[in-house]
């Protein structure tokens, strides 16, 4: 036995204590506990939330041109199944809380959706073709709603919850948060700039997406469970019975919204949202009837990866020198800027590619440490009532996020009816272009300067340091 100690201790994959001290601590002086590996395998779990999310923002195109749903009942059908979306989101959070395994709390339900994810991005684009419209709206609404109020949120909500769960550490969440972002934003730009081309290249037809659909599902389903095999909850035994059993649900809620950190970025989070929806679901209106050829979204999207891939180079490196919330705000006042500009020449090709790339440069700092300003308040909420309250941080927040982007949703489908909007045009009358560019450039404008202005109010990032200080001598007592 003595023997078996000896071997164990001086080998530090069996060893977490000597593990941790080879990681050392963070500028903050917080224990780092995450090294490459674990990075990689914790952002690859984004491409199956953002394969779901991405072709979700595709839907109003592929309900209104390709299987003949109108647009107003697709916004309609978006904005409900996202209100249910929303209050589903918070009982996760409670369920995320209270769930008890050998696996931990939230890493299990990594394991648990991968089968039923591929499930749900198929049946998205099984709508039965020779049936009335009344049938072909309700299993729109059926499944929508199985793949967003569901699914995604069985894997959103756990998924957001490990970065709390993981790591204390600003630094290492940081990291989290860019790796996330990182693999997020690729299968959503695939989506993005291959989705309408490829379709098109298999036939253009319903048959077309299915075949795309199954393509995405079946490596959604590979990403999770490599998540999994890379995740492990980090908290320390206390911690891990500092379960909100005792706390109900409305007490939950009240709490959160003592803590004015959740507060702002949930508003924050909702509008930012807006924007990412608006973002990747209107450009293919834009470029189909604006610019004359739907393809162009492709080629825009191609080219908008340069801005991406500079975002991402440089996000880290400002982290570390201006913070997390301030590195956002200096992102979306870039945005502002840009869109500003751009509604001076709504027509123009090179403004749509050169200032909406700025643009796109604008929402990737957001984009990285959104997250991380959410989990943070976790830490903020416990110093403030004892309360850690990590699921439903996550999956209240969450609520926000789903009612944002889906009034997003609900808003396309809307303005385009608004502007006499018919997906059989080739076509379209002068009040449904000015409706696409109300969705493409105006609106955008508004939701830059308004995030701008919430985080402004955000300073967690100077107290945080002494707030985990604090937590951890209260917890040696």
């Amino acid at each position: 036995m003595k023997v078996e100690n000896e071997i164990l201790n001086s080998n530090p994959d069996n060893n977490p204590s000597k593990k941790k001290k080879e990681l050392g601590f963070d500028s903050q002086g917080i224990q780092k506990t995450l090294r490459l590996h674990h990075y990689l395998g914790d952002g690859v779990g984004m491409i199956a939330l953002n394969a779901i999310s991405g072709l979700i923002g595709m839907l109003t195109y592929f309900y209104t041109d390709k299987v003949g749903i109108a647009a107003a009942t697709v916004g309609t059908i978006m904005l409900i199944t996202k209100v249910i979306n929303a209050f589903t989101d918070l009982a996760m959070g409670k369920v995320v809380d209270m769930t008890k395994s050998k696996y931990g709390k939230a890493r299990p339900w990594l394991l648990w959706t991968t089968i039923p994810t591929a499930l749900a991005i198929i049946l998205l684009f099984t709508v039965p073709a020779n049936v009335p419209a009344t049938m072909k709206n309700v299993y729109a609404f059926i499944t929508v709603t199985f793949a967003t109020a569901i699914i995604y949120t069985a894997i959103a909500i756990p998924y957001g919850s490990l970065m709390a769960m993981r790591t204390k550490s600003q630094e290492e969440r940081g990291k989290m948060g860019i790796t996330r972002s990182i693999f997020g934003y690729i299968i959503g730009m695939i989506i993005a700039i291959i989705l309408i081309p490829l379709t098109n290249m298999l036939g253009g037809n319903q048959s077309a997406w299915i075949k795309v659909a199954v393509v995405l599902g079946v490596l959604s389903s590979i990403s999770l469970y490599f998540t999994f095999l890379s995740s492990k909850e980090q908290n320390d035994e206390k911690t891990q019975n500092e379960i909100e059993d005792n706390v109900s649900f409305l007490e939950s809620i009240k709490l959160l919204f003592k803590n004015k950190y959740w507060v702002i970025m949930l508003f924050a989070q909702l509008f930012i949202n807006m924007m990412y929806v608006l973002s990747g679901s209107t450009g293919v209106y834009y470029t189909k009837y604006i610019l004359g050829n739907e393809n162009l979204v492709g080629i825009m999207g191609a080219v908008g990866l340069i801005p991406v891939f500079l975002g991402f180079a440089i996000v880290g490196p400002m982290i570390k020198k201006f913070g997390l919330a301030k590195t956002a705000r200096i992102g979306l006042v870039l945005g502002i800027i840009a869109t500003l500009i751009r509604c001076f020449m709504p027509y123009s090709f090179m403004a749509a590619l050169i200032l909406g790339g700025i643009a796109t440069f604008a929402t990737i700092p957001m984009m990285a440490v959104g997250g991380v300003l959410v989990n943070n308040t976790v830490e903020y909420g416990e110093w403030q009532s004892g309360k850690r309250l990590v699921g439903m941080v996550n999956s209240a927040n969450s609520f926000g996020v789903k009612i944002g982007s889906g009034l997003a949703a609900a808003m396309i489908g809307w303005i385009l009816a608004l502007g006499n909007y018919d997906g059989a045009l080739a076509k379209q009358p002068h009040s449904a272009i000015t409706s696409i560019l109300v969705l493409t450039v105006y609106l955008p404008l508004a939701l830059f300067i308004i995030t701008y202005l919430l985080l402004r109010k955000y300073d967690l990032d100077q107290k945080y340091a002494q707030i985990v200080k604090e937590l951890a001598e209260r917890n040696n007592k």
